[in-house]
């Protein structure tokens, strides 16, 4: 869907998950009546204050709050006296309660948030990083990034799936054979249920737990360790990243310098 942009606004549905809408305010001063949506919708201030009503509550918020609104809920937030800034995402209520269920066994149609707001700087960094992932094309990676951001706005609640100790070693196995078989396919967490037969939620904790990193951000690693011998023999940075499944040179070049704090050209020029 194309980006609809005015007032310093932009509307565009998530390539990565289109059952997730995105909206971005930059600097905004425009004000709403109290509304409501379909979807569950949470986002972030990143500039100014606001005035924040949630059903029969009003709170005063401001940079780093996250916000949370349950489908169908009453609500309305506008700047308190200046212009402001803030990013939301909008997700399909159905599609969200299947996931809910698969993470915390729940049997209700969804879980709904439990508090209007909170004031977390990590959980401002984990919808960031969510909301760029969003803004690509990797379904895994996005998809990913929602369960871990879900566990964590849901972590205190009774609903929540208690962990097992026990580990599905053989599963893990598999998803990592997967993995380097087609370092160069972005393989999407369907294709990894279907393998294992865990849940989506599952087979990210256990992988989680034998390698310190999603399923997807392995992959990414174990590319970066390829490409750095593809480098060594003087292959060029455009095959490279052609080779290796990144989708073009910015984006080899850009996770390449974010584990090495290099740029590919520079790495190469020590060795060739």
């Amino acid at each position: 869907m194309a980006d609809t942009i005015q007032d310093n606004c932009f509307f565009r549905r998530s390539d990565a998950l289109p059952q997730v809408e995105m909206r971005l305010a930059d600097h905004s001063s425009a004000c709403y009546s109290t509304h409501s949506h379909d979807e569950f919708s949470f986002g972030v201030i990143d500039n100014g204050a606001a005035r924040y009503q949630n059903l029969s509550s009003t709170h005063q918020i401001g940079r780093g709050t996250t916000v949370m609104i349950n489908p169908a809920d009453s609500h309305s937030c506008n700047p308190d006296r200046q212009r402001w800034s803030y990013r939301m995402l909008f997700v399909d209520t159905l599609w969200l309660g299947q996931l809910q269920a698969e993470i915390f066994q729940s049997s209700q149609d969804y879980i709904p948030f439990s508090e209007h707001y909170q004031f977390s700087e990590y959980g401002y960094r984990c919808f960031s990083d969510l909301f760029d992932s969003l803004q690509g094309a990797d379904s895994g990676i996005a998809e990913t990034l929602l369960i871990d951001y879900l566990e964590v706005m849901f972590a205190g609640r009774e609903r929540r799936l208690q962990q097992s100790a026990k580990r599905d070693s053989v599963a893990v196995t598999r998803i990592r054979e997967l993995i380097m078989d087609q370092l160069d396919s972005n393989l999407p967490l369907e294709r990894f249920v279907e393998e294992t037969g865990l849940s989506r939620y599952q087979l990210i904790r256990h992988f989680k737990q034998a390698y310190g990193q999603s399923p997807h951000a392995w992959q990414l690693d174990q590319r970066i360790i390829s490409a750095k011998r593809l480098l060594q023999q003087g292959d060029s940075l455009s095959d490279v990243a052609n080779n290796l499944g990144f989708a073009d040179q910015a984006h080899f070049q850009r996770h390449f310098k974010k584990r090495l704090a290099i740029t590919p050209k520079r790495y190469q020029s020590f060795f060739v």
